[in-house]
């Protein structure tokens, strides 16, 4: 392995463990069963609906956006590989982070409110602002198309 790509590893390890640890020793939780928060209620602004995503679906654009998903946006810390919610860093949080599987989800939150919360957080959550800290504006776009795979299982490609 060269020098630079374990280098990189490293910083990617190191990366995780401290959202690890920022999310664990983050504000303190009303002792309640985890759970995660109602869906229907919206966390972004009722004009970040209208915002539309700038890619075009594409399997490129849905492999770049898995790539980022489970790498550099260290998504699956908390939301796991799969998208339930279920990642070693989510298992702890309460409210528990989103879970992505779910059809109803997708179907009640449009591209711009999933874009909105990317870049701003979750407010009353331990999701706190990824773009432009962690990952591009452009790469939350693209994550965004991947998310919508997850209640198909992946299963869901650009046509074509």
């Amino acid at each position: 392995m060269s020098k630079a790509v374990y280098q990189l590893f490293i910083v990617f390890v190191v990366f995780s463990g401290v959202i690890y640890l920022l999310l664990m020793i983050g504000p303190d939780q009303p002792v309640s069963a985890p759970g995660e928060r109602d869906i229907t209620i919206p966390r972004a602004p009722a004009d970040a609906k209208r915002m539309t995503n700038p890619f075009p679906l594409s399997d490129q654009v849905l492999l770049e956006g898995e790539r980022i998903y489970q790498t550099k946006g260290t998504c699956f810390t908390c939301h796991g590989t799969t998208g339930r919610g279920d990642g070693p860093a989510g298992i702890e949080l309460n409210p528990r982070p989103r879970n992505f599987t779910n059809p109803t989800f997708h179907e009640l939150r449009t591209d711009g409110e999933l874009f909105w919360v990317i870049r701003n957080g979750s407010p009353g959550s331990q999701m706190f602002s990824y773009s432009p800290s962690v990952i591009t504006e452009e790469e939350a776009w693209k994550v965004i198309h991947y998310l919508r795979t997850f209640p198909t299982g992946g299963e869901k490609r650009a046509a074509g």
